[in-house]
């Protein structure tokens, strides 16, 4: 009895390790997931290029909606940052094909479905969460973490991250 309580609490400690944020300097944890296409991107593929990845709850619901939308309509000045937006939530491919459809987003919108990526960069607590927590991370060209966006509004987080670029 002993020796399964000890399995069930190390099962546990596996499952909230997610919940811990990254922090600057940081690497950045190595990814493969499928955007709205089925086409898999990986952190690989994005070498050289700094980007923001940005988790959302869920495709499609207000708070969502916004924040999508302030990053589409502020793209250009990412876009001449050479910061690439990239957004990833557990919903599944077909959701966020029609997400992207329906609000015109000029970025790629991953599908982390095993909830593996979430849970190693603090997005998610456990394998059994509903839904990505709402954050983001600017990483670097190098692989680490530039910033950690532990709290989003996602009415201005665009302009959060653009402004601390310039001050970067």
């Amino acid at each position: 009895m002993q020796r399964v309580a000890i399995v069930l609490a190390a099962i546990l400690l596996a499952e909230t390790a997610g919940a811990k944020m990254l922090s600057p300097g940081d690497p950045f944890p190595t990814w493969k997931l499928s955007d709205q296409t089925g086409k898999e991107v990986s952190a690989a593929d994005l070498t050289g290029k700094t980007y923001l990845l940005w988790f959302y709850p869920k495709a499609m619901t207000p708070g969502c909606t916004t924040e999508g939308k302030a990053l589409r309509d502020e793209y250009a000045a990412f876009q001449k940052k050479g910061v690439e937006i990239i957004g990833v939530s557990f919903d599944d491919p077909a959701a966020n094909i029609a997400f992207v459809a329906a609000e015109g987003f000029p970025f790629r919108l991953l599908s982390d479905r095993d909830h593996k990526l979430a849970l190693a960069v603090g997005a998610a607590d456990s394998s059994a969460q509903p839904t990505a927590r709402r954050i983001s991370y600017l990483v670097g060209p190098d692989g680490k973490v530039v910033r950690a966006y532990e709290t989003v509004t996602p009415a201005s987080h665009a302009g959060d991250v653009l402004k601390d670029l310039t001050t970067d």
